[in-house]
């Protein structure tokens, strides 16, 4: 684990289930790399799609390469956390901003230099939530002392904006379940994680940044896709 890592919600320590979902992307990243993929698309299982999902991102990833944009990986799905201030739109694309701070991996593209990036830097000695790693590699997470373990941070990241996938659940909804919360940390699987302190906390915190994004963005309400409208929408 990375050393003096602590859950920003909990205070709690890495969990196994962390670390599962850390490995879970991280050998899509090698066999992005072993496959020599220009370009890849990683979403998440747990994930329901915007309305012509497909028709927008093909669309963006046109206008991406029209603007000839030196690229590694662009969020199509996330959580932005630094909502008190505006991200940086790209020029002369259209739907597109530079990445701040954000959590969760729901999905992202990923070019063959972003995942040789991703796996040089070696996160296996020093692991930290894949969500917290990303940030950190493009130098935009808010705690220096972790940025300090990694360098270079200069993954060229990216997000759709607005976003093209969003959770099925959000924490606390019923039907929600974790497999990182719900976990036991990462050096004793004796130990469960705190849940429903976790619970309490991240659904405040959640909840407040899911009103606050909403609110500025106006965005309207997203219908919530079942599975086979799903892969229809693919």
């Amino acid at each position: 684990m990375l050393p003096g890592y602590r859950d920003p919600y909990s205070s709690r320590v890495l969990t196994r289930g962390e670390i599962g979902c850390f490995l879970s992307h991280y050998y899509i990243w090698k066999e992005v790399v072993s496959r020599e993929l220009e370009k890849s698309l990683v979403i998440e299982d747990d994930v329901r799609f915007e309305h012509q999902f497909k028709k927008k991102l093909t669309k963006l990833m046109d206008d991406i390469e029209r603007a000839q944009l030196d690229w590694e990986l662009i969020y199509i799905g996330r959580k932005r956390m630094q909502v008190e201030r505006p991200e940086k739109a790209v020029p002369n694309i259209v739907n597109l901003v530079e990445a701040d701070y954000s959590y969760w991996t729901l999905g992202y593209a990923i070019s063959l230099k972003g995942a040789q990036k991703l796996i040089g830097a070696e996160p296996f000695g020093k692991m930290l939530p894949v969500d917290e790693f990303l940030p950190v590699m493009y130098n935009k997470h808010p705690v220096a002392a972790y940025m300090e373990h990694y360098e270079p941070r200069d993954l060229k990241a990216f997000s759709a904006e607005p976003l093209l996938i969003y959770p099925t659940h959000y924490t606390g909804q019923p039907g929600y379940l974790s497999d990182t919360e719900t976990s036991t940390i990462w050096d004793n699987e004796t130990v469960a994680t705190d849940w429903d302190r976790t619970l309490s906390r991240k659904s405040r915190q959640q909840g407040r940044i899911h009103t606050e994004a909403q609110n500025k963005d106006a965005l309207p309400p997203q219908p919530s896709l079942d599975a086979s409208s799903a892969r229809d929408e693919l």
